[in-house]
């Protein structure tokens, strides 16, 4: 059996487009490869119910509330999310917990030995004769989640919907939470071609519980044949929505029951929009209303570690994962309400290639800012701190060039002052290592 190092490095042999640069040579638009996998290690994602969300910002936070109400409601739940902040075993969760090494490791082994046998059909005698790495952490965890015999599976899309490697699934409820421009070098260059290639996850019998309310981009969906849809404002919602200490006071509606004063210990009003979507899938799952004791249990254990996560006091240090445009809007509309500048405001940003650093600084209201610190994200895909800190200079905002996310964070919190803030942001890639630094 392989260790958990050694499990490590034969994924890591396998081609990954998390870490490829747009239009890069990959892999094929196909689930050819997943389904010969599956049926080699015997359909383990068919032993369990699936709940299967899309979208482009908030599945992560969903999954996890998700999650948590079907624990509260007393099942075994498996939760399967990318990408990871700190570690790959994040992205295999059992009622909340990552994998562990050992599990981690025994399942890579099963994996490591059914791939020469299995192949990938459309590539036998390609250049690329092996299964991405993506393509094996999915079947991995699916695998895992039928060993442990969990009740019911949140599976959350890594790219787009039809052609990802999760669409293997048959998801009892289909989860969308919205639809913005992003990755559109994969998916197309509009909302309209995303929301196509995201409702492919949509199943004939399946529950669409729908949270883009766009009318043009929710009628793709509606069409996308699910024997019933639950549509945001329609038939749930998040009718009060207030700021509390550590996180929001919440008045959630959904088909089957009013809930008050529901408390959930994120920041952010999106997440109040997150918690009504979760709750209106768990309820769809179960066909009925949850118990008002289950839902307040459930929402204040949730932590969703990385969006806009409080690390540190004084100075108030805050991190978010707010990759994209829309994100970072969402970010700047939750600091601008609950953290609200008093006396200074230091961001620390870095991005990946193929974002446009002025659109993304402009998105984060980065002339809030005194200072913008650029750091280089852990990815062969960083883009260059010198070129965001030219784009923050051209929007009038001081800016430096930094190095690592370690020294530009331990450079910033030098730098502010004890009633200061300081807020890592801009990729995932720098949460991650912003946290590993300042939590870990």
């Amino acid at each position: 059996m392989l260790t958990y190092d050694e499990a490590l490095a034969y994924l890591e042999a396998h081609i990954n487009l998390e870490v490829l640069p747009p239009r890069s040579p990959g892999v094929a638009r196909s689930l050819d490869r997943m389904r010969a996998l599956m049926d080699a290690l015997g359909d383990p994602h068919r032993a369990y119910p699936s709940l299967h969300l899309t979208g482009t910002n908030g599945k992560g936070s969903t999954a996890r509330i998700l999650s948590a109400l079907l624990a509260a409601q007393g099942l075994s739940v498996a939760t399967y999310t990318s990408p990871h902040l700190e570690r790959i075993n994040e992205r295999w969760a059992w009622n909340l917990e990552a994998v562990s090494d050992a599990a981690f490791a025994e399942t890579i082994s099963a994996l490591a030995d059914i791939e020469p046998l299995v192949g990938a059909p459309e590539r036998r005698g390609a250049e690329h004769s092996a299964f991405s790495h993506f393509e094996l952490l999915t079947a991995g965890a699916f695998r895992w989640f039928a060993d442990v015999a969990v009740d019911a599976a949140v599976v959350e899309v890594g790219l787009g919907g039809t052609w990802d490697a999760t669409n293997v699934v048959d998801g009892d409820v289909a989860v969308v939470t919205n639809v913005a421009v992003d990755h559109a070098e994969y998916l197309g260059p509009t909302r309209h071609d995303i929301a196509t290639e995201k409702a492919g996850i949509v199943k004939p019998n399946s529950t669409l519980v729908l949270g883009e309310t766009d009318p043009g981009l929710a009628a793709i969906f509606r069409s996308a044949g699910a024997a019933r849809v639950i549509e945001r404002y329609e038939d749930f919602g998040c009718e009060e929505n207030r700021p509390a200490v550590g996180g929001r006071m919440l008045d959630l509606r959904t088909p089957h029951f009013a809930y008050r004063d529901v408390y959930l210990p994120l920041h952010g009003a999106h997440q109040g929009d997150n918690a009504a979507l979760a709750l209106a899938a768990a309820e769809a799952f179960f066909d009925g209303p949850l118990g008002e004791d289950v839902v307040n249990e459930a929402f204040a254990a949730v932590t969703v570690p990385g969006r806009l996560e409080v690390v540190g006091r004084r100075p108030l240090t805050l991190l978010d994962g707010a990759h994209n445009p829309a994100g970072a809007a969402v970010l700047a509309d939750a600091l601008a309400e609950e953290f609200p500048v008093e006396r200074g405001r230091i961001l620390v940003v870095g991005m990946l290639a193929g974002r446009d650093p002025i659109e993304m600084l402009e998105a984060l209201d980065a002339r809030e800012a005194r200072l913008v610190l650029a750091c280089v994200p852990p990815s062969p895909r960083a883009l260059p701190a010198d070129e965001i800190a030219r784009a923050a200079a051209s929007l009038g905002v001081e800016a430096e060039a930094g190095g690592s996310v370690p020294s530009t964070v331990n450079r910033a919190l030098a730098l502010a002052d004890e009633d200061e803030q300081v807020v890592i942001t801009g990729s995932l890639y720098v949460v991650g290592a912003a946290r590993t630094a300042l939590v870990t």
